[in-house]
């Protein structure tokens, strides 16, 4: 394929799986249940760092955290007692457990009294190169209360190499609008130019096959690499090609 081709190709494919039929499958859905600002990012939040393994499990759990929450992320968050964090211990994704969970809560409410909220680190940290020293920037902010070691394994850290997919994913989530009904784009003060591809082992294969990426492991330079690319077929809004890479992957096996 010409490079020509090759972006046609991809282009067709975001229109093929950037629809609102995705959401029925994905992740999304979850922070697609709120309408208020503050729910839109806990929620997403929550379900983006859960985000690995079973599809179905993913999901499953995602619903029981938004049930425990009593469906009201952003007032449970600043408003809960101790007996309500006591309840959350019952929540188990793989390895996040309900002392993560807790943890999580109570940064949430750091960042809200703190900070204004996460919106406004990562704008604050953000530049023209992306997105990721604001992703280092945020996690330092996150773990600034007391807490367990262990837990700081569930937020990615792009200069300690990590691709940070789950994140990268989350502020796709938060950043993109382009009215087709997947991304929530409830932050006005990122642009989407500013995003990077959530990559993962499906979209890293694809992109691999695809000549897009030539490194190996999935980590932060796969990541810079992947996004050099994207962003020279699409400066504007690179990362709707996250569409056609993880559609390819998943529900073609290509």
């Amino acid at each position: 394929m010409t490079r020509k081709e090759l972006q046609e190709f991809l282009d067709f494919k975001v229109e093929q799986y950037n629809t609102a039929e995705f959401i029925e499958t994905d992740p999304v859905q979850i922070p697609h249940l709120f309408s208020r600002k503050e729910d839109i990012e806990i929620a997403g939040f929550l379900t983006a760092t859960i985000s690995w393994g079973n599809r179905k499990s993913i999901l499953k759990n995602a619903y029981s955290l938004m049930d425990l929450l009593d469906h009201t992320p952003y007032d449970f968050v600043m408003q809960h007692s101790a007996a309500d964090l006591e309840r959350l211990q019952q929540f188990v994704h793989r390895t996040f457990n309900g002392r993560d969970l807790i943890y999580f809560i109570r940064a949430f409410r750091h960042i809200y009294s703190e900070y204004k909220g996460p919106e406004h680190i990562f704008s604050n940290y953000s530049n023209d190169h992306g997105l990721q020293t604001a992703i280092h920037e945020f996690k330092k902010i996150f773990f600034e209360l007391p807490h367990e070691i262990r837990i700081e394994k569930h937020v990615s850290d792009p200069m300690k190499n990590s691709a940070a997919k789950r994140i990268n994913m989350f502020l796709r989530w938060m950043v993109r609008n382009d009215n087709k009904g997947v991304d929530l784009g409830i932050w006005n003060s990122i642009s989407p130019a500013q995003l990077s591809c959530p990559l993962d082992v499906h979209s890293g294969n694809v992109a691999r096959k695809l000549g897009l990426l030539k490194r190996k492991q999935n980590d932060a330079k796969a990541l810079a690499e992947l996004d050099k690319h994207l962003r020279k077929m699409d400066p504007v809004d690179p990362v709707k090609y996250d569409f056609a890479l993880f559609g390819l992957g998943v529900f073609e096996n290509y």
